[in-house]
């Protein structure tokens, strides 16, 4: 025996109004939808029908008045009366991209503020069909009637509203503008408030008098609907999506992880402020507003569904993007400036998987350098080969001996910019990339005289004593500028052995074992004490080799800090302490001279 689903229209309108929509007002875009399908339905069969939607509010409801299709009475027992059901059903099923709704709730959504529903419908399709109505309440009951020729004269359809207690507010004629302009502000048939039209031509297809007023057009636009005058405006046209708009470019920059508060519109209607995967996960610097035919809304009509169609869209208007940029780089190289100046994150991340971008970007994309903020173009123009580091610790403890050695290096340690680096030699060949190591410093900076360093020896061993327990070897170079006492060099292998010798002090058993079998012999870090520094050279004579030890000690925590690295737990208690004993050293009291023997009087 078969059976029939019992609903319960209470727990369903419970369900739409906390689980499936996100606020009440979604039940006046299901009014507009229902509109606009019934006049783009009676279109199908008249094109040259009325096209008019017309809210009325007042005396605590809501009339909306259409001069679409219409229905007969087996059309209302057969649509409005089965949940689920679709009104694009049927005959016109051919024509069903051309509707808003594709969901059958409909009406139904209207519960969410209404406890009554009444339609007054008359067919298009059936000239001699009298008019009918549908009258439900939140309980789930209906009744449906014909009605004299003379309570709707002309085909289409009459919605009233009774709200329910606590939700009047919604039907309130403010409220109602409010939202039927939100809503419906780009749908394209006449839409009126009363006689206060909500709608109008979307900005990108409005005439105006010049390029210039164009400008001037979408930069109010973008004030009103985003509020931010845009660096620029990007026209948006995917033709085979039946994709139109506008891309905003942000005057300011934003965290890549930063959603896009995209706006879509789905045939004029609004669908969400919040579009996510509307565009590629590089173009985070714009904000878009456009209208689709193409695009399939999800089950809420509240965001995009993921599908083959959606990706297409993303990718094409992606491509334009990256066409604008291009097109600024041939044209405009003063807005490309001042945007980069912005987003050239964004930009950097788009040429890392495009090479005719990154060919294009090349001139004009910053890097932090030992010559400055400039572009890889520019400094591969002035060095034979571009060094780069991996991050910003190891860039700035070398970047002023690099320069002043005139070694050429790329601060690498922020966002794609090591990549990219990488990617130069096939951007611009002929061109010779190579990580910086401690070993290529250190080659440039110039040997001390054998018998000099001979003679510091001493010095050099109470350095090396001192420093040991720490892990860092000490040498000693003469380099420019003479201004910088000492250079801490540490490169990823050093970092790397003296974590894992970290490791194994802290286990024990087996897991020791393991850590001490990975020992490798790379050279530890480094500080390299120049002696063209008067401080060092004074050091150098010091006879007390713990005064000497402790003076080494603060050089390596200077150097430490210049390089701008995290410090250690040990690191930060070293320099406390040589920061005290040298202190206390230079306060120490002078020793007393012994007093000496005096001659004393006596008498003669």
């Amino acid at each position: 025996m078969s059976h029939t689903f019992q609903v319960d229209l209470r727990g369903l309108v419970d369900l739409l109004s906390h689980h499936l929509y996100s606020s009440p007002k979604v039940y006046l875009r299901e009014l507009l939808q229902n509109g606009v399908d019934a006049i783009t339905a009676r279109r199908a069969l008249d094109p040259d029908a009325p096209a008019a939607v017309r809210l009325l509010p007042g005396d605590g409801g809501l009339r909306v008045e259409d001069t679409g299709i219409g229905l007969t009475e087996a059309e209302v027992h057969d649509l409005l009366a089965t949940i689920g059901r679709s009104s694009k059903r049927g005959g016109l099923e051919t024509a069903r991209a051309d509707f808003l709704g594709q969901f059958g709730i409909g009406l139904l959504a209207c519960f969410v503020v209404a406890e009554e529903i009444r339609v007054v419908s008359r067919s298009a399709r059936d000239p001699e069909a009298p008019p009918v109505e549908w009258r439900a309440r939140e309980d789930g009951s209906y009744t449906v009637r014909t009605l004299p020729e003379e309570e709707r004269p002309e085909p289409g359809t009459t919605v009233h509203l009774v709200a329910r207690p606590g939700t009047g507010e919604w039907l309130e004629a403010g409220r109602v503008t409010e939202l039927a302009r939100y809503f419906g502000s780009l749908l394209r048939y006449d839409v009126r408030v009363g006689d206060e039209p909500v709608n109008e031509r979307p900005v990108w297809d409005r005439p105006h008098a010049g390029p210039d007023a164009r400008r001037a057009a979408f930069a109010e636009h973008c004030a009103d609907v985003f509020g931010f005058v845009p660096l620029d405006a990007i026209e948006l046209d995917v033709p085979l999506a039946g994709v139109r708009g506008v891309a905003y470019v942000l005057p300011e920059s934003v965290s890549p992880s930063q959603q896009g508060a995209h706006r879509v519109h789905l045939k004029g209607m609004l669908l969400t402020e919040r579009a996510d995967g509307l565009l590629p996960d590089w173009a985070f610097f714009v904000r878009c507003v456009l209208d689709t035919d193409g695009l399939h809304p999800t089950a809420s009509r509240e965001g995009l569904y993921e599908d083959e169609t959606l990706a297409a869209v993303r990718e094409a208007l992606g491509e334009r993007i990256r066409g604008w940029l291009s097109e600024l780089a041939a044209g405009s190289p003063e807005l490309l400036a001042r945007f980069l100046s912005v987003h050239h994150l964004g930009v950097k991340s788009l040429a890392r998987h495009d090479p005719e971008m990154l060919r294009s970007m090349l001139p004009w994309l910053p890097f932090e350098t030992t010559d400055g903020r400039v572009s890889l173009e520019e400094f591969a123009r002035r060095h034979p080969v571009v060094h780069y580091t991996r991050t910003t610790e190891e860039f700035h403890q070398v970047a002023a001996i690099a320069a002043a050695q005139g070694i050429g290096v790329v601060n690498g340690g922020y966002t794609y910019d090591a990549e990219l680096v990488e990617l130069l030699p096939g951007a611009r060949p002929g061109t010779s990339v190579a990580e910086l190591d401690t070993d290529t410093v250190t080659a440039h900076l110039d040997p001390v005289d054998g018998g000099e360093e001979l003679a510091l020896a001493p010095f050099l061993a109470a350095a090396r004593t001192a420093l040991d327990r720490l892990d860092c070897d000490v040498s000693l170079r003469a380099y420019r500028p003479a201004s910088v006492p000492a250079l801490y060099l540490d490169d990823r292998g050093a970092r790397h052995e003296r974590a894992r010798a970290e490791e194994e002090a802290a286990s024990d058993g087996l897991w020791a074992g393991i850590l001490g079998s990975l020992r490798e012999s790379r050279p530890r870090a480094r500080l390299v004490l120049n002696h063209l520094n008067p401080l060092v050279r004074r050091m150098a004579r010091v006879d007390d080799a713990g005064l000497a030890g402790t003076a080494v000690e603060a050089l390596y925590g200077q150097a430490l800090l210049m390089s701008r690295r995290p410090l250690r737990p040990a690191d930060s208690a070293l320099l406390n302490r040589t920061f005290l004993e040298l202190l206390d050293w230079a306060v120490a009291p002078a020793p007393q001279t012994p007093p000496t023997d005096r001659p004393t009087g006596g008498a003669r």
